[in-house]
Formats: structure tokens, sequence, C-alpha cells
């Protein structure tokens, strides 16, 4: 029995609104940041980075809070991350410090714009490594350092220097071996907490009170160098972290050996 084409379902068409919003949000300040940046304004380029975050941030769980995840938010969401992420950040430093590295001949020239490039290829790898994962990777951890977090990492350098009166041909030298190892951090198998997975109860410690007061008043009284040292106590907890995991394992594999060693023979 064939169905009435007039009594089938039809397709739902638009998209959802409130979350996309936030993502196109979170596009803009990408977009803000490389035209600041353009224009020499580099600590507003590097905050509008920042604002990108916390937008990408809130529009994955005003989705899920809202019941309206689609295939569309995540395809525009990754997007997005690229624009903001990736090559937002691979621009303002470039503009603001590895451009200055022309002056020494050309081949450092083309170290400088090299050093862009591979962080706005490994955000791009990045993005795309983790859009083949969703719903099957473990959701407590990301597999390499998160993009948001990479920029970061970046902006919070360049905001911390300029606060402390250093311009980007006083760190020439260090801006593109750090725009490189935060590249370089977004497509290895280094495993960073996804902070997704949050308490399992509403209850916490209370020692988190005070912890966060006081990250509140830290972030108040120098936002700059405070934003530096969270960006970095973080990317190295990826490293710290796997390490530690490497050594919990190879101590397993060699108590389960000693007793293996120490077990008598069947009779």
């Amino acid at each position: 029995m064939e169905s009435n084409p007039d009594t089938l379902p039809k397709p739902r068409r638009g998209i959802y609104l409130l979350p996309n919003l936030f993502t196109t949000a979170a596009l803009f300040s990408g977009f803000y940041a490389a035209i600041a940046a353009i224009g020499g304004h580099y600590v507003d380029a590097a905050i509008a980075v920042f604002v990108a975050g916390i937008l990408d941030a809130l529009d994955g769980r005003v989705a899920r809070l809202t019941n309206t995840q689609s295939a569309f938010g995540v395809q525009y969401d990754s997007l997005s991350d690229m624009c903001s992420f990736g090559l937002a950040p691979a621009l303002v430093m470039y503009t603001w410090s590895l451009s200055t590295l022309k002056v020494y001949g050309p081949l450092w020239g083309k170290v400088g714009w090299s050093a862009a490039f591979i962080y706005a290829a490994c955000a791009a790898l990045r993005l795309a490594r983790f859009n083949t994962q969703v719903g099957v990777a473990d959701k407590r951890y990301f597999q390499g350092l998160a993009s948001p977090a990479a920029a970061g990492l970046l902006m919070s350098f360049l905001w911390a220097a300029s606060e402390t009166g250093l311009d980007g041909t006083m760190v020439q030298f260090v801006a593109p071996v750090l725009t490189v190892i935060a590249g370089a951090l977004m497509v290895s198998r280094v495993r960073y907490w996804s902070f997704k997975t949050g308490p399992k109860s509403d209850r916490v410690p209370f020692y988190w009170i005070p912890i966060v007061v006081l990250v509140l008043v830290a972030l108040f009284v120098d936002p700059a160098h405070v934003m530096f040292l969270i960006a970095t106590l973080y990317v190295a907890s990826g490293p710290l972290m796997t390490l530690w995991g490497m050594r919990r394992m190879r101590g397993r594999r060699d108590g389960r050996a000693d007793e293996t060693r120490e077990s008598p023979p069947p009779s």
C-alpha cells in the first residue's frame, strides 16, 4: 500500500536561532581580532579572541540546555572556531611579532610567516580530527590541545608582554617557538582535561569557594599576567598528565611481571 505524499511529515527547515547567535558572535569576535591586529591594536585583538572563547563555550551549553543541537550547528561552530582560534591568532601573532623577523633577511621572514601558517594548519587539522571523533572520544579528555586553549596561550602571552612594556620586536625569537609549540600540541595525542564532565552532584568541596574567589580577585587586579599563568599551567598539565599515566602503566606492567616470576609453576 502506497502512502499518500500529502500525509507524510515534511522535513523541518531552518536553523535554531539562539545557539547560532552565540556562534555568530564568536565568529564576529575572531573577525574583529584580525581587523584590530591589522590596525595595530594588538591588545584589543587579544581580548577579542578571549571574548570569542567565552562565546564559544556558551553556544554548546545553550544548545544542550534548550535541546537545540543540530548537525548544522556542529559544522557552523567548527568553521567559527577555525576563524576565531585558528586564523585570527595566527594573523595577530604575525602582525605583532613574527613579521618583524624579516629585518634579519628573507630567510628569517619566511620563518615568521611559516610559524603562523603552521599554527593555522594545525588548528584546521585539530578541528577536523575533533569532528570525526564526536560521539566516540572520551568526553573527559581532549586528544591534543583544544584550539581555544591554544589561542588563549598565544593571546595571553601577547597581552602579558604588552602590559610588561614589551613589544613584538623584543620577543621576536620567542614568538615563533611558542606559536609552533601551540600548533604542535593541537595535533598531538597528549590528553587534556575537557571540563565537560562537571561534578557528579550539586555539592563541591568547601575549598573550591576560596580558590574561585582568589582567582577572580587576581583576574581583576592583573588580568593579563593571571590569564597567561592559567594558560601556561593548563598547557603544561597535558604533557605532565600523559607522563604520569605512562609511568603508572609501566609500574603496573612491572608489577604483573614480578608476580608472574614469583608465582610457582603449576604442579
